[in-house]
């Protein structure tokens, strides 16, 4: 079952965020399909961010038109930020068309993140029904919030790598 054994985060690891990611500069990159879900996602992204006590002075949001289009977006966005939160939906439909956006979405963001090394947060759900986006989308009545897990991921990320560079 999807978020058993999700990771929670305690009073230290928020106090700690809320020191170390302070300054950080956010971008959240956010696909314009399946409105309702991706409010939710948004929403649960900037709660995140705000709950860390970054301003919203200090994040970009993009706007994708879908989630095939988040790598680019990410990859231009990393240039200028400490962390990308890629948010999208894709659901499955009658086609092999969800195969090849979901792969080529992964993979890009995945190459985003290695080859910047910028952390991106991912934010992707790759769901069979709407009803199971909407249950992960952070909405009322959902049991995940699946946009501000991927905030918290990559700032988390974004502390630790800050940490190495010292």
């Amino acid at each position: 079952m999807s978020g058993t054994g999700a990771l929670t985060i305690d009073q230290d690891e928020l106090a700690t965020l809320q020191q170390s990611a302070r300054d950080f500069k956010v971008a959240v990159v956010a696909s314009r399909w399946h409105t309702q879900v991706m409010d939710g996602l948004t929403a649960g992204a900037h709660r995140f961010l705000k709950e860390i006590g970054i301003d919203d002075d200090a994040v970009t949001t993009l706007s994708a038109p879908g989630s095939f289009e988040l790598p680019v977006l990410a990859k231009h966005a990393a240039a200028g930020h400490d962390v990308v939160i890629a948010l999208g939906v894709v659901i499955r439909g009658g086609t092999p068309h969800f195969d090849y956006v979901c792969s080529a979405a992964t993979e890009g963001l995945t190459d985003v993140s290695v080859s910047t090394g910028t952390p991106v947060g991912f934010g992707l759900l790759t769901c069979d029904t709407e009803d199971q986006a909407l249950d992960r989308a952070g909405l009322e009545g959902s049991s995940e919030d699946k946009g501000y897990e991927a905030a918290h991921a990559a700032v988390a990320a974004a502390a630790e790598i800050a940490k190495l560079q010292g």
